[in-house]
């Protein structure tokens, strides 16, 4: 399943390079009928076409090389709102916005901290908690997330 996986990648790879997104994540999942979970981004953000164009691509070469043995159906999607923050890159991309992060040991006597990406400088994230700049090592954080954030725009009422 690791060789099937790596060639996928390989191909998922190429279609994203080609369409101007990236690949940020694919999971094949189950046994006899397959899920093939693919995740595209871009700076932009992802669209329904983009997905749609991403998809019927990906799996055009995926048949023409016959690269997945099985049965199997993909899914084709954006990371979404809350989506995962996995490397620095990802924090040094999403700076000024909330986020989530659960670290795996305790800071200041806590391991959940929501709070806005301020900075990364070398290994740690700063995220601004309740105007407090707190450094957070990288190596510490399990797992974090942006925050979703709905902005309520006022609206002038005219009589």
């Amino acid at each position: 399943m690791d060789e099937i996986k790596k060639k996928i990648i390989k191909i998922a790879e190429k279609v994203a390079d080609d369409q101007g997104v990236e690949l940020f994540d694919l999971e094949l999942l189950g046994r006899g009928k397959l899920l093939l979970r693919v995740i595209i981004d871009s700076e932009e953000g992802v669209s329904l076409n983009d997905c749609e164009n991403f998809s019927r691509s990906f799996e055009a070469l995926l048949d023409v090389e016959n690269t997945i043995p099985a049965s199997y159906t993909l899914e084709v999607s954006s990371p979404g709102l809350d989506r995962p923050l996995r490397g620095l890159e990802d924090f040094k991309k999403h700076v000024d916005k909330l986020a989530r992060i659960i670290t795996a040991e305790k800071i200041e006597n806590q391991n959940l901290f929501i709070g806005r990406i301020s900075d990364v400088n070398g290994n740690f994230v700063k995220l601004s908690v309740h105007g407090r700049e707190l450094d957070i090592p990288f190596e510490k954080i399990s797992r974090a997330r942006l925050e979703v954030e709905l902005k309520c725009q006022k609206s002038s009422a005219t009589s």
